[in-house]
């Protein structure tokens, strides 16, 4: 994963353990096939292009509380 990545998602979405999870659910659904959400002209680790989702605006999370 690219460092200045994880720092701007970090900007957006500010807890590490919610930024892990919406990452790393993102990753599931591009290794099983799901079309990124944002176009690069190089190749990205799919880790990476979760992070671009998030800091591109084009993912977001909700936090349910019990």
């Amino acid at each position: 994963m690219r460092d200045e990545y994880i720092r701007d998602a970090q900007k957006i979405i500010q807890d590490p353990n919610i930024l892990i999870n919406v990452v790393s659910r993102r990753v599931k659904q591009l290794r099983r096939g799901s079309r990124p959400l944002v176009e690069s002209l190089e190749k990205l680790s799919p880790e990476d292009i979760a992070l671009r989702e998030v800091i591109e605006g084009k993912i977001s999370y909700e936090l349910h509380t019990a």
